[in-house]
């Protein structure tokens, strides 16, 4: 029964990650495919190819995942396995449903939701202080950075080139959004594809499939990079829709500011604080921050306040699911 229940868990985690890449595929290359820098296919298939790399320079957030939300340890392996399996199921449920109405929630968030609601209904600790250390409070900050940085970076952008033409700088930012574009999808499979292996490694280490002091497995790395690179390529074009042009229409300066700000934040959480934060919230900021350079009313706040909303529903709706689905199977 536990070889089963690996077996599906690697399964439905590998299938949480290519949610993950379609879900989140427009948090790369939604602001360089709306400014016209790069064409949709192109930026799909850059995204996807950087999501692989990134995936592969580290596994600190995947240890924070798979240690620092719930303490698994105290029951039998099948229950254990069954509760990752629930937080799994609930994070995809919350994935298609924001997907589905175009909007840009967290697949972190979903993935954290999903361990707390599947870990409480089956009885297991929920570690609040790592989940306030590694979760809340980066959810909090890395949004408010995010908005604070790329608009001060647009203000002196905007200073440095106020006399120069606009068609020259518009064609010069084009170019460099092929940079930062790549650096964002760098940064999104650093930290998201991550995710996917701590839950992995998590599962592996509670039958004694994984050494602790080997570390995260090779197969487990490139099989999750593959499967959210794959994902990525598959696109996201409703939420895609959502960030490029419906919250505020970019301009190829102020989408490259936003994919530096958002990569620079993401590489800063991931290999110095160790802490899985969203790219969808930090991506989201950003752009709103440096769009609000132009004036405060091209944001269009309604559809920023729905984002917020899905934001704030993400853990708890995830939470919900998944614990509904736990306390039925241990009821069973």
């Amino acid at each position: 029964m536990e070889t089963f229940l690996v077996v599906l868990v690697v399964a439905v985690a590998l299938g949480f990650d290519f949610t993950n890449g379609f879900h989140d595929a427009s948090n790369a290359i939604a602001t360089s495919v709306s400014t016209r820098a790069l064409t949709p296919r192109v930026a799909l298939a850059l995204a996807a190819v950087m999501n692989f790399v990134g995936a592969l320079l580290g596994t600190e957030v995947a240890q924070t995942i798979a240690r620092s939300i719930i303490d698994f340890g105290h029951v039998g392996h099948t229950l254990e396995l069954t509760v990752v399996l629930c937080a799994l199921v609930g994070a995809i449920a919350w994935n298609l449903v924001t997907w589905w109405f175009g909007l840009p929630s967290s697949s972190t968030h979903a993935l954290v939701g999903g361990l707390i609601g599947a870990g409480f209904a089956g009885g297991l600790p929920v570690l609040w202080d790592g989940v306030v250390d590694n979760v809340i409070v980066p959810m909090l900050v890395s949004p408010v950075l995010g908005f604070v940085l790329a608009f001060a970076l647009m203000v002196g952008i905007l200073w440095l080139v106020r006399r120069a033409s606009p068609a020259r700088v518009h064609r010069r930012f084009r170019i460099a959004q092929t940079a930062s574009a790549s650096a964002m999808a760098l940064g999104h499979g650093l930290q998201d594809a991550q995710k996917t292996m701590g839950v992995i490694y998590l599962a592996l280490l509670m039958v004694g499939w994984a050494d602790p002091a080997q570390g995260i497995p090779l197969w487990v790395k490139l099989t999750a990079a593959a499967s959210i690179s794959f994902g990525t390529y598959s696109g996201g074009w409703r939420i895609m829709r959502t960030l490029g042009r419906r919250i505020i229409e970019l301009d190829p300066a102020r989408g490259f500011v936003a994919e530096t700000v958002s990569a620079i934040v993401l590489y800063v959480n991931a290999m110095v604080l160790h802490a899985p934060v969203s790219t969808t919230h930090t991506i989201t900021a950003a752009i709103v921050g440096a769009g609000s350079t132009r004036r405060i009313s091209a944001v269009r706040w309604g559809v920023a306040k729905n984002i917020g909303l899905a934001w704030l529903l993400t853990i708890p709706g995830a939470a919900v699911v998944s614990g509904v689905l736990a306390w039925v199977l241990k009821t069973v």
